[in-house]
């Protein structure tokens, strides 16, 4: 048995930290639970700069933001370190990896993506997607939808989107409308899960323990709210300004600016938004131009939002919003990956003060459980769009699932889905393999 540290650990310098953030960048797989299981291990167990209790309710608040909570839990750990220099840093190192490796990967798909190799291998990674999509929508739903009532509003979610196109924003704001009036009538049908569980591990004294002040820069002063308020709303302002001129990075600005407050329930719960802005209304790239990367997504460092980053690259390309393919989709992907964050950051360095100075269990609300129960329903959908362009590729939108069905992509999927919810296999090794397997296929057929 490990014996217990007596003392806490000396106060890491600001390159100390540095150099986690960085490391932490390359290695934050697993989408968010893996994320948090690793920042979990590597600061309260091994480092102890955080205690359990501490972190847990600093997640616990990350939890109930728009965003990724992962990303916003390593801001706010760096945060309570070192100040505003320590949160910004430990932001931008946690999704600026990813930002570079999948910008470098949507360059190389524009280049050679008519490959048969290439296609071959995104042949297999597109149904491992739709299985990955499912399981997200079974993961979240097991949680999420506890009773009769819930799974009504999921239901309502995905008949309202798959067959009247209602736009997700209004889907959001009707099931908070819901969840508000049922948590007055029928408060036992809303209650909130409980966070994460209690601290009962020890893992010895912490540098920031259970019952350690706030640092000076972390005391709530309305000042100071008012303060950071403006400063991001004047970097806000100073960024769309910047790209006036370029009609279609300022669309997409102002896009991923409200898709970032809509980042409600993870990632796969935007996504569809985001299909429908960057696919329908600015066809910025085409449908399965999205699926293929959110193959890839799901297979580099970072949070599975950072899809923007190819979404913003492609969209890029195809505008020509610069001089070049690699200019315009750099400046694409920036524009994409600068506005989806830049709400993350504001949420913990206005609002964290304020959870530190009230600290105690954060509970969801009755409208954020509803909401969250639309959000199966609006995965559902997503799975099924991606269904129709993989097992039936001369579906149009007028008959989405006419034509001949492809059932080898279809028993790929199952197979993966059966990975994933039964043995539990690695999201990346499925896809993995799903990869090889269609290239291997793209040779015999």
């Amino acid at each position: 048995m490990t014996d217990i540290a007596l003392t806490a650990p000396p106060a890491p310098s600001f390159v100390d930290a540095l150099r986690f953030w960085f490391k932490l960048g390359f290695i934050s797989f697993g989408g968010p639970a893996g994320q948090i299981a690793i920042m979990h291990q590597e600061l309260v167990e091994r480092r102890r700069w955080i205690s359990e209790q501490r972190f847990l309710h600093a997640l616990n608040y990350c939890m109930l933001l728009p965003g990724p909570e992962a990303c916003q839990l390593a801001i706010y750990t760096g945060w309570l370190l070192h100040g505003l220099r320590g949160g910004l840093m430990a932001g931008l190192l946690f999704f600026l990896p990813a930002f570079g490796l999948l910008s470098l990967l949507a360059g190389l798909y524009l280049a050679f993506g008519d490959l048969p190799s290439v296609q071959g291998v995104f042949y297999g990674i597109k149904p491992a997607v739709v299985a990955v999509v499912v399981f997200a929508a079974w993961r979240i739903g097991s949680r999420a939808v506890r009773n009769g009532v819930l799974m009504g509003i999921s239901a309502l979610a995905f008949v309202g989107i798959f067959f009247f196109h209602i736009e997700f924003p209004w889907i959001v704001l009707a099931a908070g409308v819901l969840g508000a009036i049922g948590g007055k009538l029928m408060p036992s049908k809303f209650s909130g899960g409980g966070g994460h569980g209690g601290a009962h591990k020890g893992y010895g004294p912490a540098l920031i323990d259970d019952h350690t002040p706030p640092p000076d820069h972390a005391r709530f002063t309305w000042g100071g709210l008012t303060l950071m308020l403006g400063a991001f709303v004047a970097v806000w302002a100073a960024a769309m300004l910047s790209i006036r001129g370029i009609p279609d990075l300022w669309h997409m600005g102002d896009f991923f600016t409200k898709a970032a407050f809509l980042t409600i329930g993870g990632a796969y719960a935007v996504l569809p938004y985001v299909y429908q802005g960057g696919v329908e209304h600015y066809g910025w790239l085409s449908g399965p131009q999205m699926m293929d990367g959110l193959a890839l997504g799901e297979t580099t460092p970072g949070p599975l939002i950072m899809i923007v980053t190819w979404v913003g690259y492609v969209g890029g390309v195809t505008k020509a919003v610069a001089g070049g393919a690699v200019a315009s989709g750099l400046a694409g992907a920036t524009v994409a990956t600068l506005f989806t964050f830049l709400p993350s950051f504001l949420f913990i360095l206005v609002g964290g003060p304020l959870v530190e100075a009230t600290r105690g269990e954060l509970k969801f609300t009755a409208p954020l459980t509803a909401i969250t129960a639309a959000v199966v329903g609006v995965i559902l959908n997503l799975a099924a769009f991606f269904a129709w362009h993989t097992f039936w590729p001369k579906g149009t939108d007028a008959a989405p699932f006419a034509g001949p069905v492809e059932w080898l992509p279809v028993l790929i999927a199952i197979a993966a889905f059966v990975a994933l919810w039964k043995y539990k296999a690695d999201i990346m090794k499925v896809i993995g393999v799903c990869a090889v397997l269609g290239l291997l296929l793209s040779f015999i057929r």
